[in-house]
């Protein structure tokens, strides 16, 4: 990696001080990599771009995405005609991580200059039209790159480090692409000069300069910028090679089709250093684990590359710095979908923390909080729930920590099967194999991957130590098996556009909500009707279809509220037109019904639309009683509960929250109380319209991942007078709710539970839900009373008194039943034979009537061992259909006689298996009436040994 510029490169970089951000200094600028950030996005904003925060790293909506891996894909559904923005020019800084599915970079982090889990894209995105709408297309987009790079004024790269290549035409099957003219002729307006203008072709501009969403669906060709970091740079050694040489100095870093600027890229650019692990971004989270692990960090950057040293630190801090992101956008590890992967990228850094210092401490957590320092002004969800992402955090190293020890005792005994003596012997004295090359198969390595949380890395490692060499193919389609367990845990189907009706129809219109006000509204037109095939300009009697109406008091399904139900009338509502059986949004502000229609409908007609009163109701109380819920958590358990999910349904109420531990009764007590509270005090409930910067500066809760308007998102609030706040909860929601909030009556928590790991789930009634529940449970203790035949009061100390007299008679029956096994204990004795000096007992003992258990069973053989003083005992009886066996040796028998080895030879005449010490062992069986056979060849066994 060239060690004197990179060192040097390095402590310039760390070194830098913000310095001449003003436009139009003449100074030397030096660039942190917070100021590339800020200066990208202030760029944009000087061009009529609309500053967006980042979306989380979980898009909840959109099933199609394990992580967010591009700036992009918060803004899909715009260009899918599913939602419409207030602004048509957008720019970003992104959250990406790229280490599960079709992006999977994990196994090169570290171990080169620009892999990563964890970046950030810094994006300009243009959703109108070129000529209205203040949309933009390449000429504006290569002319405010050219701009931005180029300009004095802003990042002032040297033009003859830049290659700006386009598309140069392809020959394709019965089609002939040309070359891209626009992009080409937009870089010569530019001012870009003609020899750094590259058109790629044919196959190398298919692959860096045609883009396609699959073999079916949008395509087109794309520019890309790329930079010249030097021969040094040059992976193959290169001193004089061409652009577009692919040897690693030519760095691509900037596409302007899916108008992605990596930040780590453009620092390293900026900071004129080679990796982007030599960044302001990567060195303070580096020396901070080398400092954690006790490691120099200058002597390990002289380590060659892939045995260690440096490469360990920058994969601890790539791996660390996206954990840390994961979980404070509710990712928590698991062993399925997010989770998995998450799981898999902390154990890759905890291995390589063990690499650098096997008897280390924890150091998660103090990672995590230097990822903190480094990118909370950025993104500051970082800065919350501190304590949970350090428990969660701990918690996880401490389970690594610990399955590795056991892991690698399991590797050993996996290993110990298939060796011989001597190289167990071998591997006993020097911890390898030194006369061959024992093989360990890719299902066993893969076994112990998987089910003992080893990495590949360190399992290649702990091989390699042992001179041990690994099927590594059938271990990776075993892994390939295990990514596609996984990733059914999380995928979805593809989001596709909307009806092309309901995108021409959102273009100029908008489904009025009614549903806050009320549950009835006349006069209320059918602007479309959709039916199986497409839109329709009616549909007759019994017909299911889609109808969109002008305005409309039922609720669409959305944010956890389940969609409301009623029907459509004529105006007097004297007669049902159809019944709706629930509503979604097809498209962002529209509102489609799912009827089926009782009377012929028509588009243009008007109808008097009824939501079911009843049923709204209890939804209500339910989705007010959620928000009071998760307030009650966040109060209790910690700030660190976020919402992972909710439903508000009329019959119930569930709410999935994170957690690292099992709600105890009391803390549920203590929040079903607290949540009564403030039903009883009766607060009127708020509801307003504000721009969500305000509502956010205001207090109000915003789930990560949930997508909200910049402008008119609505505010819940349940005030409480007692409160500094003013409010007892405060949220971000577009369902309805409760007017006051003794409206709700009572809440009752009727479960808790774990629904996944570091996720919990409460359920819980209202109103009439809650009454219904009290009257079940009256009805069952009554039922218990009278089943105890004793008054309701006293029906707990009546369970305990029996509860008693029910483990007193089991330890009666387990004493009874080890008295019947001694009773045969004279006559078993007295069948010993004498095999070459060695007394041996193989006998079937009697359980007619089963009387004896397997404990009864081991006694028998112990009270024979000493008996006996010196023999061998084999016991067998049929126990449930089945066999159980037990054999003994006494110690000084143990050298020739083992025990484990004589019952699984037994066990295996008799279908079954088992084994287990040299002097006690035991087996099971399924033949039955084989066992008095296989027990008379236990002397012939014992014989052929001695």
């Amino acid at each position: 990696m060239g060690r004197s510029r990179r060192q040097n490169g390095r402590d310039a970089a760390v070194d830098r001080t913000e310095t001449n951000m003003t436009a139009g200094s003449e100074k030397s600028k030096s660039f942190s990599g917070n100021d590339i950030r800020e200066m990208f996005l202030r760029f944009f904003e000087g061009k009529g771009h609309k500053r967006v925060r980042s979306s989380s790293l979980v898009l909840h909506g959109d099933p199609t995405l394990l992580f967010t891996n591009a700036g992009v894909n918060q803004f899909n559904d715009v260009f899918l005609g599913l939602e419409k923005r207030d602004y048509s020019r957008a720019t970003t800084a992104q959250k990406c991580v790229r280490a599960g599915g079709k992006h999977n970079d994990l196994e090169n982090v570290g171990f080169t200059k620009r892999h990563h889990t964890f970046f950030e894209m810094l994006g300009n995105f243009s959703f109108g039209d070129s000529d209205k709408e203040n949309g933009y297309y390449k000429s504006e987009a290569v002319s405010f790159a050219w701009e931005l790079l180029t300009s004095p004024q802003w990042f002032h790269i040297p033009v003859d480090k830049l290659y700006f290549t386009v598309f140069g035409g392809a020959k394709m099957p019965n089609l002939q692409i040309g070359l891209d003219r626009d992009s080409l002729r937009a870089w010569q307006d530019a001012g870009a000069p003609s020899d750094r203008i590259i058109p790629l072709s044919d196959a190398q501009g298919l692959k860096e300069n045609f883009w396609a969403m699959g073999d079916t669906g949008p395509c087109g060709s794309c520019s890309e910028i790329h930079y010249d970091m030097g021969p040094e740079a040059s992976d193959l050694g290169h001193t004089d090679c061409k652009f577009p040489c692919d040897c690693g100095r030519f760095v691509e870093i900037w596409n302007l089709v899916d108008t992605g600027m990596g930040l780590e890229r453009v620092a390293a650019v900026l900071q004129g250093v080679i990796s982007n692990y030599d960044t302001d971004l990567f060195v303070p989270l580096m020396k901070r684990a080398a400092e954690l692990c006790g490691v120099d960090f200058a002597r390990e950057e002289k380590l060659e590359e892939g045995k260690g040293g440096a490469a360990s630190l920058r994969v601890m801090a790539d791996h660390f710095r996206a954990a840390t992101f994961l979980i404070a956008d509710g990712v928590q590890p698991s062993n399925e979908g997010r989770g998995y992967v998450l799981r898999k990228i902390l154990r890759r850094g905890f291995s390589h923390a063990s690499y650098l210092n096997p008897q280390r401490f924890f150091v998660s957590a103090e990672m995590a909080a230097t990822v903190r320092d480094l990118f909370g002004g950025a993104y500051p969800e970082l800065l919350a729930d501190v304590r949970a992402m350090s428990n969660v955090l701990t918690i996880e190293e401490d389970r690594f920590l610990k399955t590795t020890g056991i892991g690698l005792r399991k590797l050993d005994e996996t290993l110990a099967r298939s060796l011989t003596n001597k190289e167990k012997e071998e591997l006993a004295a020097t911890g390898a194999v030194r006369s061959s090359t024992p093989r360990l198969s890719g299902s066993d390595a893969f076994y112990l991957y998987d089910t003992f949380g080893l990495p590949r890395d360190f399992l290649e490692d702990a091989t390699r130590d042992r001179n041990v060499s690994v099927d590594w193919q059938e271990f990776e389609e075993a892994m390939a098996e295990q990514r596609k367990r996984a990733r059914a845990s999380w995928k979805g189907g593809a989001k596709e556009a909307a009806n092309p009706a309901y995108a021409k129809l959102a273009e100029t219109f908008k489904t009025e909500p009614g549903f806050y006000s009320g549950t009835s509204a006349k006069d209320c037109r059918i602007e479309a009707i959709i039916g199986k095939s497409g839109p329709v300009n009616e549909l007759k009697p019994g017909e299911i279809g889609e109808v969109v109406l002008d305005r409309t008091v039922i609720y669409a399904e959305s944010g956890g509220q389940v969609a409301d139900t009623g029907a459509f009338y004529d105006n007097s509502e004297s007669q049902e037109l159809a019944e709706v059986k629930g509503a979604f949004y097809p498209v962002a502000g529209l509102v489609a019904h799912k009827v089926v229609a009782k009377e012929t409908l028509r588009v243009g007609d008007r109808v008097a639309v009824v939501a079911d009163a009843d049923r709204r109701a209890r939804i209500i109380r339910n989705h007010t009683g959620t928000h009071l819920v998760n307030a009650a958590l966040r109060n209790i358990l910690g700030t660190h509960v976020k919402q992972s999910g909710s439903l508000n349904a009329p019959e119930r109420l569930r709410f999935d929250f994170s957690h690292f531990a099992h709600v105890d009764a009391e803390e549920l007590r203590d929040i079903e109380q607290q949540v009564n509270d403030e039903i009883r005090l009766n607060t009127q409930i708020e509801t307003n319209v504000t721009s969500l910067e305000d509502a956010l500066a205001s207090g109000a809760l915003a789930f990560f991942g949930d997508k909200y308007p910049e402008s008119n998102v609505r505010v819940v609030t349940i005030p409480d007078p007692r409160s500094p706040r003013g409010f007892y909860s405060k949220e971000l929601c577009g369902g309805t709710h409760v007017q006051r909030a003794g409206d709700i009556g009572v809440l009752k928590i009727v479960s808790e539970e774990s629904v996944a790991a570091g996720v919990r789930r409460i359920e819980a009634v209202t109103g009439i839900g809650a009454l219904e529940h009290y009257q079940q449970q009256a009805q069952v203790l009554r039922q218990l009373a009278a089943q105890l035949n004793v008054g309701e009061d006293t029906v707990l100390a009546q369970v305990e008194k029996l509860t008693q007299t029910a483990k007193q008679l089991e330890k009666e029956l387990e004493a009874q039943k080890r008295k019947g096994a001694l009773f045969q204990l004279d006559e078993l004795a007295g069948r010993a034979q004498l095999i070459k000096g060695i007394k041996v007992i193989a006998a079937e003992v009697q359980n007619e009537v089963q009387s004896i258990d397997r404990e009864g069973l081991r006694q028998l053989v112990d009270s024979l061992r000493q008996k006996l003083g010196s023999g061998v005992v084999a016991l067998g009886m049929p126990e449930n259909g089945k066999v159980a066996l037990i054999a003994g040796v006494t110690k000084d028998l143990t050298a020739k006689v083992h025990a484990g080895k004589l019952i699984g030879a037994l066990a295996e005449k008799l279908g079954g298996k088992g084994g287990g010490r040299p002097d006690l062992a035991e087996a099971g069986g399924k033949d039955t009436a084989g066992l008095k056979t296989a027990l008379q060849t236990v002397p012939s066994y014992i014989e052929s040994l001695l």
